[in-house]
């Protein structure tokens, strides 16, 4: 079944970028990997260029969310017509829905995949972190620089905010870039493709499990703000002011001469789980 729709435009104010290279699209359903017992869930189908290869595994359910009306009139009119009774289309925005619910109804864990929309992906990514517990996998297409801050090891010029939340829940892989000219239109970063796997138990706490995951996002915007000061220059300050002397901070791995990049996850999440 062909779902390539090459009337609609992109929109900017929904951040679209439609993918149509044939051998990137491959290579992700290559990582997706969908059998004939998976549950999954595309964000932004979009023209359909992905969703073709999905409907072709033939998965025990596929579910499309859409936000723009016209390409999900079109998707579902294709969709009625060929007689998927597997696929169904949601029409709305992803920020709202209930992955969990979803997730108990079809009574398995959903795989989730898509090239996600830019100018949502960190609110996203953080929507979709508070319902890990029903997610096998996240295999997602962002921007490279996103991408490589998602992934980056503590150390390093990359390691931020974005790297602690997500590794703090997640093991994650960088699975590939991709140009723009394999984008219509195309965008002005390079893109790349990731894989997100929720960790079990492991060496730290985590949030939403341990500790509220809003803890940690706190702790990490203060710990952040000023990245090139050492911490004792501002966070050990603003811990102090949360009832946590720097003779605790410096057992929980928070060193006075460090920066906010050369701490580990391990240790934020601990700090997180002691501020709770």
């Amino acid at each position: 079944m062909g779902l390539e729709l090459s009337t609609p435009r992109a929109r900017k104010r929904f951040g679209q970028h439609f993918l149509h290279d044939h051998s990137v699209l491959g290579a992700i359903h290559d990582a997706i990997g969908l059998q004939s017992s998976s549950h999954c869930v595309e964000i932004g189908p979009g023209r359909g260029a992905l969703t073709e290869g999905l409907i072709a595994s033939r998965p025990a359910s596929l579910t499309l969310i859409e936000i723009d009306r016209d390409l999900a009139a079109r998707l579902r009119g294709r969709i009625d017509a060929s007689q998927l009774g597997f696929c169904s289309l949601i029409e709305g925005d992803v920020l709202n829905f209930d992955f969990i619910e979803l997730a108990t109804r079809l009574g398995h864990r959903l795989h989730v995949v898509g090239n996600l929309p830019y100018n949502i992906s960190t609110p996203l990514l953080f929507h979709l972190m508070a319902q890990r517990k029903v997610l096998l996998d996240q295999v997602f297409m962002l921007q490279k620089e996103v991408v490589d801050r998602i992934v980056a090891p503590a150390g390093s010029s990359d390691y931020g905010r974005l790297s602690v939340m997500m590794q703090s829940s997640y093991q994650a892989w960088h699975l590939l870039d991709v140009p723009a000219e394999a984008f219509s239109p195309a965008p002005r970063v390079l893109s790349a493709v990731f894989r997100l796997i929720a960790l079990g138990p492991c060496e730290w706490p985590q949030p939403g499990v341990d500790f509220p995951q809003e803890r940690l996002e706190t702790l990490l915007r203060v710990g952040f703000e000023q990245r090139r000061k050492m911490l004792r220059a501002h966070l050990l300050r603003w811990l102090q002011q949360q009832g946590v002397m720097p003779d605790e901070a410096k057992a929980l791995g928070f060193q006075p001469e460090a920066r906010a990049q050369e701490i580990p996850v391990s240790a934020w999440c601990a700090m997180a789980m002691r501020l709770a």
